[in-house]
This record gives C-alpha cells, sequence and structure tokens, in this order.
C-alpha cells in the first residue's frame, strides 16, 4: 500500500450539517497515515460517510488513515496468500477468507479493513453482515515502504490487544512477519509458514518462497 500525502477536504458531515473535516498532508519524512489532528477525533461512523472514491479510508484510536489503490504485485500477493488459506478453509471449514474493501469496527472509534483477513464461522455458517463480526482469526497485510512504521505499530498494536494474529508480507525482504498476540517480537518467516489457530484440526503450511516467486512473476 502507497500512504496518500496529498492535502484533500470534505464536508463530511454535510449530511448532519456539521463542521468541514480536513485531511492534512503529511511532513516529507513521515511514514504514517493521516496524521492526527489534536482538534478533531474520527469516528467510524464518520468515516462510513466518506466518498466511495476507490482509496481505503480507516480509523484507528480516532486516527484517519487514508491509502489510495494498491500497485499490481501487492495484489499478486494477496492472491497466493488468499489461494493457500481459501483452499485449507474449504476442508477445515473453521473460519472463512475473504478481502477490503470491508468494515471491521472493534470501537466507534476504530475501524479497519486489512488486505486479508479470516473470520471465524459461528456454527459452520459465514456471518451475514460486518456489524456481526467481533474478533478475527487473522489479519494480513502486505507492506510498503511508505506503510511500514504504520503497518508495524498502529495495526500491530491495534490487532495484539484484540487477540488476533497477524502477518505483515514483505515482498522486498521475501519474509513473513508474523505476530501472535501476546508476542513481544515477530516470527520473521522466510520458507514456511505454519498456521494452526485450532489445535484440533490439521495445520495449514504455506510454502513461502514459492508465494514469493509467483508473486515476482518467476515461477
Amino acid at each position: 500500500m502507497t500512504v496518500l500525502s496529498v492535502p484533500v477536504r470534505w464536508s463530511v458531515l454535510s449530511v448532519r450539517r456539521s463542521a468541514d473535516a480536513e485531511l492534512h498532508p503529511l511532513a516529507p519524512e513521515s511514514h504514517i497515515m493521516g496524521m492526527p489532528q489534536p482538534s478533531a477525533s474520527w469516528t467510524a461512523e464518520q468515516v462510513r460517510l466518506l466518498p466511495e472514491d476507490g482509496r481505503r479510508y480507516e480509523v484507528v484510536a480516532g486516527e484517519l488513515l487514508v491509502t489510495p489503490a494498491p500497485a499490481a504485485r501487492h495484489q499478486r500477493a494477496l492472491r497466493e496468500v488468499f489461494r493457500l488459506l481459501d483452499a485449507h478453509l474449504t476442508t477445515e471449514r473453521f473460519g472463512e477468507v475473504l478481502w477490503s474493501p470491508a468494515d471491521i469496527e472493534f470501537d466507534e472509534r476504530t475501524l479497519v479493513q486489512p488486505d486479508l483477513f479470516v473470520l471465524p464461522l459461528a456454527e459452520g455458517k459465514a456471518l451475514p453482515n460486518w456489524e456481526d463480526v467481533t474478533t478475527l482469526l487473522l489479519a494480513v497485510e502486505v507492506l510498503s515502504p511508505s506503510t511500514a512504521r504504520y503497518d508495524r505499530l498502529t495495526k500491530r498494536r491495534l490487532y495484539q490487544q484484540q487477540g488476533i494474529e497477524y502477518w505483515i508480507v514483505d515482498l522486498d525482504g521475501r519474509v513473513v512477519e508474523r505476530w501472535l498476540p501476546g508476542s513481544e517480537r515477530p516470527d520473521i518467516l522466510a520458507d514456511r509458514l505454519e498456521w494452526q489457530p485450532d489445535p484440533s484440526r490439521p495445520p495449514l503450511t504455506l510454502d513461502l518462497e514459492r508465494v514469493f516467486e509467483r508473486t515476482w512473476g518467476e515461477g
């Protein structure tokens, strides 16, 4: 994902005849999406009112985060990870893997849209609405240089607080940083990743070398 760093101004709450909200450009040295403004704190409800313009809008603890459409290799990496997760979950049927856009709301000031995520199945059935989602089995983000600090700090802390396993796919480094809810450091995996959220079911083993080869068009 690439950070949007151009000024954008909307009358975000025009539906409610409220004041304009403004997203200010980032400082050149900053890599965090949408620095919070001291005079304003965004809510999930406000983010839902933003225009559908191809960008991704999220809010974490009141901080507005904006990213434009992803690059092709970003999407190819997601395709490879999705394909493996989907095949496993189709057989084991304890979860469902989906992709954003989505509205995963943990509280009134936190709404996120992970690149990929796995929802638990309620009694073997998919949840009908985003409003019914209260937790995830897994969240996956594909890293880019401009989002590294955000993905590794802001979102990582959020998912750990929520008790959610979190994978950061580093395409340039050809590794996956795997964060578990209670860990202080990630597992840095380059060859294979074993995922087993339900100990009573067989694990999924991802061949990461193959994932990166296919992402970069090498095989």
